[in-house]
């Protein structure tokens, strides 16, 4: 999962000032960790202590509430009582990554991806979403080739992973939606050679930058089982220590 949070705090800067190009700093002054790398922490905490998603999530949430929550989801966060709200978006693929190394079969992760998002986003396309990026997960970390990823995809989840990244740059615009970004993280990640080019190639699409370099970066580490040590050592300066328990303590238990 550290590959999640670390495209999303490279990404961090380019959400709002897209680059379209894969030539950029990886790292600035204004990088920084956001409500991606927020509840992809709260998701793995809940997986090693056996807590439950939803109240987990909240309050880490609560916790960081200027960490860049979208309003709906700002609403759920702030209720006493929260209740999913039919949300359609990319929030819960961005936060699933810890559930792909979870379980041993495809369909206990897809029960797992699927109770992660449902108790915000529990529409189908955000459940769609966040199974395809945790069972994406799931076949990389298990040795299966890119073209073995992407049949599997496509057949059981509807995506169009044909199209290539130049052709999806030059038009892509922001889309928060789960149908709208998740396919293109997919992708981005099927078109890279390595973990940082599968970051900056997500990047350049545009668009929700830093959760579209979130999604790709889960699956990327996965599948290349390495993240270059610069990265690794300047994304954990950023992190809270809280978080860094956390991380170590799911690749102790969960990746080993």
């Amino acid at each position: 999962m550290l590959g999640a949070i670390c495209g999303d705090v490279i990404g961090s800067v380019y959400e709002g000032h897209n680059v379209k190009s894969k030539q950029f700093p990886l790292f600035s002054k204004k990088t920084r960790f956001t409500d991606d790398t927020v509840l992809t922490v709260a998701v793995a905490d809940a997986i090693i202590n056996k807590k439950y998603f939803g109240a987990t999530i909240h309050r880490y949430s609560n916790q960081y509430p200027k960490a860049g929550f979208g309003g709906k989801f700002r609403d759920w966060m702030k209720s006493k009582h929260p209740k999913p709200y039919g949300s359609y978006g990319n929030g819960s693929a961005m936060r699933v990554s810890p559930v792909g190394y979870a379980f041993d079969t495809i369909p206990a992760v897809m029960r797992l991806a699927e109770k992660t998002s449902s108790i915000s986003h529990n529409h189908p396309d955000a459940i769609q979403g966040a199974q395809a990026i945790a069972v994406s997960i799931f076949l990389a970390r298990n040795g299966k080739s890119k073209p073995e990823i992407k049949s599997y995809i496509e057949t059981e989840f509807g995506y169009d992973l044909n199209r290539t990244i130049d052709s999806i740059r030059q038009t892509y615009k922001f889309d928060v939606s789960a149908k709208g970004s998740v396919p293109e993280a997919i992708i981005a990640f099927l078109e890279s050679t390595d973990y940082e080019d599968a970051i900056r190639t997500a990047i350049s699409i545009g668009g929700d930058s830093d959760t579209i370099a979130c999604m790709c970066g889960g699956i990327s580490e996965a599948y290349y089982k390495t993240i270059p040590a610069d990265i690794v050592d300047k994304v954990k300066q950023l992190l809270p220590p809280n978080f860094l328990i956390i991380i170590d303590e799911f690749y102790q238990k969960v990746v080993k």
